[in-house]
């Protein structure tokens, strides 16, 4: 009897073990497949989709998301600000799936490279952006907007010696070109990190993360890394045609690139109906 008792109770151990085995690993298995996300402020997070990216929804503006220049299925995201609350991030790729990030802070480790691919592979696929059949022709309006003489009265925010002004918004073909101007006042360059586009909620409700819905361009001509000081620049940006829903407003913003002179313009739907359409080329 005392033998058999052993031999149940090697038994129960074994498989206690393999079970606390089994648990353990399906615990890091799921841990792998998490949508936790963790990002830096002085870090850049790249994550790359196995397909093009078609949309991109933050639940916060102290996260900062860009597509890679020139890589369709490739985003940047990092810190805008140190120590932010948890938020989300939402991401819609060409092939109709959704990606939902749950986003933390993380100076000390953040994730640098994060491949969504199903199958992992050692080196993902990249999509380039493709030269489409009227990339010549958003290049030739967008030079046309560059050189129209047309402007927006009011769509100006000056801050650190620094002037940043939205200057004209134009149409054709459903395509709208926003043209802006950066002036630097002061004698240290500003060196550009992003200038991005976004609607945002006009009112946050306590307690709320705001919603902001980027807009990425489709091209930008005469775009400039550094405004060399007591010097300026103009750009403009063909974006897709989009309008502003109530309550919300368009937030264009300018980031400096190791450094805190940031400014935004916000512009709300009246202002951005004051557009100029282009003659047909």
């Amino acid at each position: 009897m005392k033998k058999i008792n052993v031999l149940l109770m090697g038994f129960l151990w074994v498989v206690s073990i393999g079970a606390f085995a089994q648990q353990t690993e399906r615990n890091h298995f799921a841990e792998m497949e998490s949508d936790s996300l963790y990002i830096g402020y002085s870090k850049t997070t790249t994550i790359v989709f196995p397909y093009t990216i078609k949309s991109v929804d933050k639940g916060s503006q102290d996260v900062l998301a860009q597509k890679a220049k020139g890589m369709e299925n490739i985003l940047h995201i990092k810190a805008a600000q140190q120590g932010f609350d948890q938020t989300n991030l939402t991401v819609i790729t060409a092939d109709a799936k959704l990606y939902s990030f749950v986003v933390n802070y993380d100076e000390e480790s953040p994730q640098l490279n994060l491949s969504m691919d199903k199958v992992k592979s050692k080196s993902p696929e990249i999509y380039f952006s493709e030269q489409s059949d009227n990339e010549e022709e958003l290049i030739n309006y967008s030079k046309l907007a560059f050189y129209h003489k047309n402007k927006i009265a009011g769509a100006m925010k000056k801050k650190y010696e620094i002037k940043f002004q939205l200057n004209g918004i134009y149409i054709r073909d459903d395509i709208l070109y926003y043209k802006t101007r950066v002036v630097n006042n002061s004698r240290i360059n500003y060196d550009i990190d992003q200038l991005r586009f976004f609607i945002r909620d006009s009112r946050k409700i306590k307690r709320t993360a705001s919603q902001e819905i980027e807009i990425i361009p489709i091209l930008t001509h005469n775009y400039l890394s550094t405004i060399n000081g007591e010097s300026e620049g103009t750009t403009v940006f063909a974006l897709p045609k989009f309008t502003i829903p109530d309550k919300k407003h368009l937030v264009i913003q300018l980031m400096e690139k190791n450094g805190g002179r940031h400014i935004e313009l916000q512009l709300k739907n009246t202002k951005l109906l004051r557009l100029t359409v282009l003659p047909k080329l």
